[in-house]
């Protein structure tokens, strides 16, 4: 504890963002470069050190937080970027993506704002790179087996990273032309830099670690074949069957979901569009859903030039501090928040329907209707709508009370010429082959079984990540990466030394 006053003595002070009128005008990360640094050492003050650290728990992997911010606080950058390497594959995209359920169970948050830890984690995690403290670390010797991933995003990278420094050779399989899954077609470039992920996947295959993209397994290649090929193989495809809402007018051109919107203007950052041909430029823009991905398209249809954005979230908007009956410390609340994105809509206005951070809380939709060309009349009687197509142009909501149930006299339209669903996903998506070829077992909710080894339901096939646990945090998918690493790693060869921060039961802390 390098300070032992600091928490009372130093104020909780953030990485500042980019002026809105700035930082909306480009793709760049929203903060201010170089501005981490000068106050992230002050910050690591104060953390207490505590002899039961909440934080810890709080995180699924597990990551050393009070001795990395001990370290940083003396400034022993290399110590602490090998504190956090020890276990966190990627902390430069948690310290950029997660929302850092470490800071709601910090000690210190009982009565005070927390420690910046996911600041400090990005403080150390770009300084490693920049000072050269993450250089590929290949095996000593091979081990003679082979592995194959299925899915490079978080949990697939993290998982065949470990099982190449472990010594076996192992194959990740993308069916996408890139590698990094959501985080390089679901994460806009405002969050978090592709270099970042380049980086970190030239390290891998500095290390070993081979990678085949543009192939679907089941599809390109059979599944069974490949699970032949290898000595085990990990399905870490995520859960991309994504959820739809079933009501009037869903037929109608214009409404699209969140993951055919959002991949779009990836490709327009990564230079293989000029322009997204779902682009919110000049459009009345109405997004449905009220979570992380919701904001990714919000953020990324005002870089567009939409002329209006509007959220709907059906839950009610929370309150701005924890209930403590209901969420007591350390879980993880449930409190009004201003991201990036929530930030520069509430600044420019883009909504003047809707709050001022352009959501509107406790809102279900009950319709849409179009342009008359057999979308609906668009009077607001609904008689037509939903007949033979056309392009949408209003949304029809209504407000909700707790249970979800709607409020007499509160129905109102909004206008709408892009729509886009952003509801989460349900499990992974089938229509590949791959679960039903290989004659996997699944849940009632949609994710593949497995056992307490991680094992699936056929001898050698390993399943972690969103495919499994459903839609969960990146630091959740990284540490489901590791875990299964350990499982696989004892599988092939008897026993591990690799860590195996949670089991496939675990779950966050809830009341």
């Amino acid at each position: 504890m390098a300070d032992p006053k600091g928490f009372m003595t130093t104020p909780r002070e953030e990485w500042p963002r980019r002026p809105v009128e700035q930082r909306v005008r480009d793709w760049d990360e929203v903060y201010v470069p170089g501005a981490l640094l000068p106050i992230v050492t002050r910050q690591a003050d104060r953390c207490m050190d505590c002899g039961v650290p909440f934080c810890h728990d709080a995180c699924p992997l597990g990551n050393l937080i009070p001795e990395w911010n001990d370290l940083v606080s003396r400034e022993d950058w290399r110590a602490a970027s090998d504190r956090l390497h020890a276990t966190n594959n990627f902390p430069e995209f948690t310290g950029r993506l997660c929302p850092a359920p470490c800071e709601a169970g910090c000690v210190l948050a009982i009565n005070q704002p927390a420690v910046t830890i996911k600041n400090v984690e990005v403080a150390i995690a770009d300084r490693a790179w920049t000072d050269g403290f993450a250089p590929p670390r290949p095996p000593d010797r091979l081990s003679e087996r082979t592995v194959a991933v299925i899915g490079s995003g978080p949990t697939g990278l993290a998982a065949a990273q470990q099982l190449t420094r472990a010594g076996h050779t192992v194959a990740v399989y993308e069916r996408d032309d890139r590698l990094g899954g959501l985080m390089r077609y679901g994460i806009p470039e405002f969050k978090m830099e592709k270099r970042h992920l380049e980086r970190r996947l030239d390290q891998m295959r500095a290390e070993g670690t081979k990678f085949r993209t543009s192939t679907t397994v089941g599809r390109d290649i059979g599944a069974a074949g490949l699970r032949a090929r290898y000595d085990a193989v990990v399905i870490a495809t995520g859960a991309t069957a994504w959820r739809e809402l079933d009501v009037p007018g869903r037929e109608l051109t214009g409404i699209h979901q969140a993951m055919e919107y959002l991949p779009l203007a990836n490709r327009v950052c990564e230079g293989d569009l000029a322009a997204s041909p779902l682009s919110a430029a000049g459009k009345h823009v109405v997004i449905v859903g009220g979570g992380d991905t919701g904001a990714d398209c919000l953020g990324t249809a005002v870089r567009e030039g939409a002329a209006s954005v509007t959220q709907l979230d059906i839950y009610a908007q929370p309150e701005a501090d924890r209930d403590d009956d209901a969420e007591p410390w350390p879980t993880y609340p449930k409190i009004y928040r201003l991201s990036a994105a929530h930030e520069e809509a509430r600044d420019l206005g883009t909504a003047p329907a809707a709050h001022a951070d352009a959501r509107l809380f406790a809102a279900s939709t009950l319709r849409f209707e179009g342009d008359g060309n057999g979308g609906g009349d668009g009077n607001g009687d609904g008689e037509r709508e939903g007949e033979g197509g056309g392009h949408v142009r209003s949304l029809h909501l209504v407000e909700v009370d707790a249970r979800r149930r709607p409020l007499d006299s509160t129905g109102r339209s909004l206008p709408a010429d892009l729509v886009l669903l952003a509801l989460g996903f349900s499990g992974p998506d089938r229509s590949d082959g791959l679960i039903d070829q290989l004659g996997l077992a699944t849940s009632p909710r949609g994710t593949v079984s497995r056992d307490a080894d991680f094992a699936t339901s056929t001898r050698g096939v390993f399943v972690a990540g969103d495919a499994a646990r459903g839609q969960s945090l990146i630091v959740w998918a990284i540490a489901e990466g590791r875990a299964v690493a350990a499982a696989v790693d004892r599988y092939l060869t008897g026993s591990s030394q690799l860590p195996a921060p949670i089991g496939p039961h675990d779950r966050p802390m809830t009341v």
